[in-house]
């Protein structure tokens, strides 16, 4: 519905009132005990108030001359004009109907120099289609020239042994490990031989998500002579469309970058939900051997998540809260920014727990008599934790990670 004016939003007052007092709304779900964030949208208890007083005053009308100017809003980039657009090279066309479809498209930049990205915003050529786009770094490295054009040829072994491809979408095979406990095995829950790498991640399209923007003195640094490789992840909308995603850079000068951010995804790749199973516990651990500062966290699960915590375990023994989302949402996966790095001596270990609803009681699940497993479509899971950082001098971080 439309709030633009006092005529459109006074029949939903009661509505609005009972999504605030609840916390429904702003949408907000990081435990307000960790942080604090940059970029919390939760209302304050004044302005609660104030607004909980008017609708039980009966939402009386003001005076209409003290009305402000209605906003603007500026169609296309809502970060403002790009200084560089990267746009899929052809469009995807997706069939009216059918799974969903992961595409991995690998995009040349053509730079010449080395560039830093301040902000990025994916922009969806077909909202009707684009489920959601992630779009990635690629050193040439990574990159191998296809029949079609450049495709990315980073695939280990062992994930090529574990999972497998049906129709465009990668599952995990039938008779894979199970670890659902991935902080008692080495690779902490992700596929064997796998490390989460360092590899930056520009920019993500996700259900209520704006665009990545970095703090200030911070960058995320392309490489002279890299590639984008965007991941689409597309649901068809009942007829068939086509899209042609972009992303708008807004780039930094050089010497106003004091931080080069980069980022980590730890996953378990390898867990199991049984069949109704309300409460499915799943860890995933990852060692950090230098020191950084933490500047965002990210939660990422499909329908059957319900919470996510994450713990550092300190060299020096002692087990802090970093971040928790005890009500998980799929519909809002909200990049959380923190308002001061959060400091992480060398040594320190991320441990993730997540819990899943495979019950009937979950609204959201597609099926309670499924025995869940990883893949890439919603109706499959996903068990993911994500920091963006920056490096720091390992004397500049205390081991008690300042008390925090």
């Amino acid at each position: 519905m439309s709030l633009l004016t006092y005529q459109e939003a006074r029949p939903w007052a009661k509505s609005i009132a009972r999504v605030v007092a609840s916390g429904a709304m702003p949408p907000w779900h990081a435990d307000s005990r960790y942080g604090p964030y940059a970029n919390d949208l939760r209302l304050s208890e004044d302005d609660k108030k104030l607004l909980l007083a008017w609708v039980e005053g009966g939402a009386p009308q003001g005076d209409p001359a003290e009305l402000p100017a209605p906003p603007e809003f500026t169609r296309g980039w809502s970060q403002g004009e790009p200084d560089l657009v990267v746009t899929l090279p052809e469009p995807v066309v997706v069939d009216a109907s059918g799974d969903d479809e992961y595409h991995y498209i690998v995009v040349p930049m053509d730079l010449d120099r080395d560039v830093w990205v301040r902000s990025a915003e994916v922009r969806p050529g077909n909202r009707e289609i684009v489920h959601h786009a992630t779009v990635m770094v690629m050193p040439p490295s990574l990159v191998r020239q296809g029949p079609d054009g450049p495709e990315l040829a980073l695939r280990t072994p062992t994930r090529e042994a574990l999972t497998q491809r049906v129709g465009k979408l990668t599952r995990l095979r039938s008779g894979a490990p199970v670890v659902d406990d991935g902080c008692a095995h080495a690779d902490g829950g992700d596929f064997p031989g796998s490390r989460p790498g360092e590899g930056p991640q520009l920019g993500v399209f996700l259900p209520g998500k704006g665009p990545d923007t970095r703090p200030t003195g911070h960058a995320v640094l392309v490489p002279a002579g890299s590639f984008l490789l965007f991941q689409m992840h597309y649901s068809p909308a009942g007829e068939r469309q086509s899209d042609q995603t972009q992303i708008g850079l807004i780039l930094a000068d050089a010497e106003d970058v004091e931080h080069r951010v980069k980022r980590v995804e730890i996953w378990n790749n390898l867990f199991e939900i049984p069949p109704r199973a309300s409460r499915h516990e799943v860890t995933s651990c990852f060692t950090f051997d230098k020191t950084v500062r933490a500047i965002s966290y990210t939660a990422h699960m499909h329908f059957r998540g319900s919470s996510m915590k994450a713990e550092a375990l300190l060299p020096d023994g002692t087990r802090k809260t970093l971040f928790s989302v005890p009500d998980y949402s799929f519909n809002w996966q909200t990049t959380y920014v923190l308002a001061q790095p959060h400091p992480l001596p060398a040594g320190t270990v991320i441990h993730t727990t997540a819990t899943f609803d495979n019950s009937a009681g979950n609204p959201l699940n597609p099926d309670p008599g499924a025995t869940v497993r990883w893949g890439e479509p919603s109706d499959d899971e996903m068990m993911g934790f994500w920091i963006e950082y920056v490096d720091e001098p390992a004397a500049a971080v205390p081991n008690e990670a300042e008390g925090r």
